[in-house]
């Protein structure tokens, strides 16, 4: 742990709304003092000048493939491409070999996360195996760290089973992450249900997979007095849910990933397995619903759903290719370019959502620059244009659709706990 003081630079507090110069002091590895006002002549060992001073960034929702799948990821790799990509804290989902659904797997998680260069929280699975046909001991993973449950990559399909997780989360006061989609609706499909579909002569997944799961879950927490976290939202019909739900004030956040409001379903007819994802890309007036949906606060998260897949794995025909895209070194670059430069967010806006939200729904200490806190800090230059590269990624798989992409708006600097873990030199 190491003392150093930033200043020049523009301090963005989701938690206060301050948004405006200052200077952060950090000793011992916590913010020892937030100065915010206009303090030019203090001389700190970081001169952000031009840049914005943040929360270090949270990613709720990656996966980082160990134990089981170390050629595509291991827990290290994966925390140095979210240090690159301004991220301080993520979370991993369950869906490794074998599951995180006991007690011993969270252990390991947590083990190796030491070696970490982020914070790196278990998410622990509802269901033995992620089979959902029982429940797994939440209880048990919760007291030894766990901060959430998922059978990401799966949808739970039985109601009773998810009804008594919604129970059972709400005496731990800990959040479901909810993957929906109905796999009898979902029928196997490897793109979007739509006209592109319908072309390409390709199996469709329809967005009433997706929007169902999406109304009987938010239904169950109702009804369960639970709380719900509905992950990877894709359609308009499932934002037009939620925001409903939230009007009735019913106990139910959202996410949505920077693909779902960059890339459509038109650009699949390219056959290039970057575009396979799960869920699906949409159509374009799904993006619209999406942007709307983070512009009125109605999703309440950015996460990347980071899913990193081997050369090989990829190369294959689209219909038996993996889905998933990596996702955490391009985040920042996305949102700058396509939310906060089109007026869709604001910079302050877009770093709570991207920090102190998702801090909240997993409760952890993360997310803010209050006094005491450790000293996780990110600091983006807004104004920087960077062209994607294959060469740049961190994460030991390569598989982005954004290859060569052009964006403005970079993380320059990563701080944990007052330790620099990424300088872009």
């Amino acid at each position: 742990m190491s003392d150093l003081t930033i200043s020049g630079g523009t301090i963005v507090d989701p938690v206060d709304g301050y948004f405006g110069p200052g200077v952060i002091i950090v000793k011992k590895g916590l913010i020892a003092e937030v100065i915010k006002k206009d303090k030019s002549g203090i001389k700190g060992d970081i001169d952000a000048s031009g840049k914005l001073v943040c929360p270090g960034l949270v990613d709720m929702h990656v996966h980082f493939r160990e134990p089981g799948f170390e050629y595509k990821e291991t827990i290290f790799s994966g925390s140095q491409a979210a240090a690159a990509g301004g991220f301080t804290s993520v979370a991993c989902m369950p869906n490794t070999e074998p599951a995180l659904d006991n007690q011993e797997a969270i252990k390991f998680v947590i083990h190796k996360a030491r070696e970490a260069l982020v914070n790196v929280y278990p998410i622990g699975a509802v269901t033995k195996r992620r089979e959902g046909k029982e429940l797994a001991e939440m209880a048990d993973m919760q007291g030894i760290g766990a901060v959430a449950f998922s059978d990401d990559g799966n949808g739970i399909q039985n109601s009773d089973i998810m009804r008594k997780a919604l129970e059972y989360c709400r005496m731990l006061e800990v959040p479901i992450i909810s993957h929906c989609e109905y796999d009898d609706l979902a029928n196997s499909g490897v793109m979007n249900e739509g006209v592109v579909s319908t072309v390409l002569g390709m199996k469709g997944k329809p967005r009433v997979s997706e929007e169902l799961m999406i109304a009987r879950d938010i239904m169950l927490a109702d009804y369960t007095g639970s709380y719900v976290h509905i992950a990877h939202v894709t359609t308009a019909g499932g934002v037009e849910i939620i925001k409903r739900a939230k009007r009735k004030n019913i106990k139910v956040t959202a996410e949505t990933c920077p693909h779902y409001f960059t890339l459509s379903d038109e650009l699949v007819k390219s056959f290039d397995t970057s575009y396979k994802v799960n869920p699906p890309l949409r159509t374009k007036k799904d993006i619209t619903a999406i942007k709307k949906g983070l512009s009125l606060g109605v999703i309440d998260v950015i996460a990347t759903d980071h899913a990193p897949h081997a050369y090989e794995e990829k190369a294959l025909e689209f219909d038996y290719a993996p889905s998933g895209i990596i996702g955490l070194e391009t985040a920042v670059g996305l949102v700058s370019t396509e939310l906060v430069r089109k007026n869709v967010l604001s910079w302050p806006e877009a770093i709570k959502i991207m920090s102190l939200a998702p801090a909240k729904i997993l409760n952890i200490p993360a997310g803010t620059l209050k006094v005491g806190v450790p000293a996780d800090i990110t600091i983006i230059d807004p104004e920087l244009e960077w062209k994607v590269s294959e060469n740049d990624f961190r994460s030991l798989s390569k598989n982005s659709p954004y290859i060569g992409r052009k964006l403005t708006g970079r993380p320059v600097c990563t701080i944990v706990a007052g330790k620099k873990v990424f300088e872009l030199l």
